[in-house]
């Protein structure tokens, strides 16, 4: 199975990029809809995180006002930090149990798109890595207009990330958006004719198929083994 590593940052176009690959019939594991129903209320992360952060983080709900939490989170490098560590082993056991529902339905292709794959070292798990970037002009134009934010607090949240300058010379793939959709578009279209070629020898073995290859090559070697055995 070929397990395909998507990241950028904040408003670089990573989430357009992934539902690019999801209209194209790719599946896509989003660590940011897995991160959602880790903080759910009741759950693990939820009790971790509140009892990290206090109940003022919650809306009469009781669930999780992530907008808030953010508020949070992105003016403090400690809390931020906090926050990461908190939810870390909920997230990859997520991502892992995403990855096995893909791979047992028979996947040969899936995107993971994790917004922090650097950060949380799991770059080593995919291959190829495709990374959206945007100049941080760029970056900072869209965040502001895109969520209304002051030109402060969209410096502040962009530089609470790995920078992307710093992402691109890690990819495999750099998609550059920073211009039009139509340019993104057509880098796209490389992209998936990239990723939909034939599986190598390793990512064969990786998949249900090749799996259920070398069980039938066992189960066979056994029933040879047992026939000769018979016979002498």
């Amino acid at each position: 199975m070929r397990i395909v590593g998507l990241t950028g940052g904040i408003a670089s176009g990573k989430s357009t990029v992934s539902n690019l690959f999801k209209a194209s019939g790719i599946p896509v594991v989003d660590a940011d809809v897995v991160a959602r129903d880790v903080l759910k209320k009741g759950s693990g992360g939820w009790k971790r995180v509140v009892a990290a952060f206090g109940e003022e983080i919650l809306l009469p709900s009781r669930e999780v006002d992530r907008p808030k939490l953010g508020q949070i989170v992105f003016s403090s490098d400690s809390k931020r930090q906090l926050l990461n560590k908190l939810m870390a082993p909920y997230i990859s056991s997520g991502i892992f149990w995403e990855i096995l529902k893909q791979w047992a339905s028979g996947a040969k292709v899936i995107v993971v798109d994790i917004p922090l794959l650097f950060e949380v070292k799991m770059d080593k798990w995919t291959k190829p890595i495709v990374v959206v970037w945007v100049s941080q002009e760029t970056q900072l134009k869209r965040l502001m207009e895109r969520d209304g934010l002051s030109e402060e607090d969209a410096r502040n949240r962009v530089m609470a990330q790995m920078p992307l300058d710093s992402k691109r010379s890690k990819a495999d793939v750099v998609i550059d958006n920073n211009g039009s959709l139509d340019d993104l578009h057509q880098q796209f279209d490389k992209v998936l004719s990239e990723i939909r070629k034939p599986l190598t020898w390793i990512e064969f073995w990786r998949s249900r198929q090749g799996a259920f290859s070398v069980l039938g090559s066992v189960i066979l070697g056994l029933s040879v083994f047992k026939q000769l055995k018979i016979g002498s």
